[in-house]
C-alpha cells in the first residue's frame, strides 16, 4: 500500500482561502516590521545622521590633561563649543593625518558663522614620544584653531577606557621606534557637553554628510 500521509502531500492552502494571499499577508506582515523598525529609529533620532548616535541625554566622559599650548585642559572648558574629539598619535602614517585634514575640510564647510564654534581636538595616545610642544605644531599645521591634549600614563589609559577607545603598541623596533594600533572613532560633542555622534575615519571624506551632522547638533 502506498503512504498517502499529509507528511508527502503538497501543502495547500485552507478550503476557500486561495495562497496568494496568505502571501500577499506575509509580505504585509514584513513590510510593517521593518516600517516598525525604522519609525522607532527615527524617533530616536528624527534626523537621519550620518554618523552612529548615543544617547542624547548622556554626558561625553571627562577629559582632562595638558593642552597643545601647555596649559592645563579640560574639556568642560569647551562647553558652549561644538567638538570633534579623536583619540591618535603623531607618528601616525595615514589615519591621523586624514582625519585632521577632513575634519579642517569639514570646519571650512561650515557657514561663516559656525566655523569659530567647532573645533578639533586630538588627545595623543603616544606621551613617551609626543611632546607637548611637538603636539601643539601638530595640530595647528592642520587648523589653527585645533587643540592638542597630553595625558600621562596611567591616566591615559583611564581616559581612553571610559571613551571606548583601545590602542596598543605594534611592529615595535625599539623603545622609540613603534606603531600605535587604535581606535578610529571621532566623537561629536555638542555646545552643552554631551557625545552625540562617533564616525570612522573612513567616513570623513564624505564632508557634506559630516557636516550636515554637525550642523544638526549645532541648533
Amino acid at each position: 500500500m502506498s503512504d498517502t500521509s499529509s507528511s508527502s502531500a503538497p501543502l495547500q492552502a485552507p478550503a476557500g482561502r486561495p495562497v496568494w494571499q496568505f502571501m500577499l499577508w506575509a509580505l504585509l506582515a514584513v513590510t510593517l516590521l521593518l516600517g516598525g523598525v525604522w519609525a522607532y529609529a527615527r524617533m530616536k533620532s528624527p534626523f537621519p545622521f550620518y554618523g552612529t548616535v548615543f544617547n542624547a541625554e548622556e554626558a561625553a566622559p571627562a577629559l582632562v590633561g595638558t593642552g597643545e599650548d601647555g596649559r592645563p585642559f579640560a574639556l568642560s572648558d569647551l562647553r558652549g563649543q561644538t567638538v570633534a574629539v579623536f583619540f591618535g598619535f603623531l607618528h601616525c602614517p595615514n589615519i591621523c593625518p586624514t582625519t585632521l585634514a577632513s575634519l579642517e575640510q569639514v570646519r571650512q564647510a561650515l557657514p561663516e558663522k559656525d566655523r569659530a564654534n567647532f573645533r578639533t581636538v586630538l588627545v595623543t595616545l603616544d606621551p613617551a614620544r609626543d611632546t607637548v610642544s611637538k603636539l601643539r605644531e601638530y595640530v595647528t599645521y592642520f587648523s589653527p584653531s585645533a587643540k592638542g591634549v597630553f595625558i600621562p600614563e596611567p591616566g591615559l589609559a583611564d581616559a581612553a577606557a571610559a571613551w571606548g577607545v583601545g590602542y596598543q603598541k605594534a611592529d615595535i623596533e625599539n623603545e622609540l621606534t613603534y606603531q600605535i594600533n587604535h581606535t578610529t572613532g571621532v566623537y561629536l560633542i555638542d555646545r552643552e557637553g554631551r557625545r552625540r555622534v562617533v564616525w570612522d575615519y573612513t567616513q570623513l571624506t564624505r564632508v557634506d554628510r559630516v557636516t550636515a551632522d554637525i550642523r544638526e547638533v549645532m541648533q
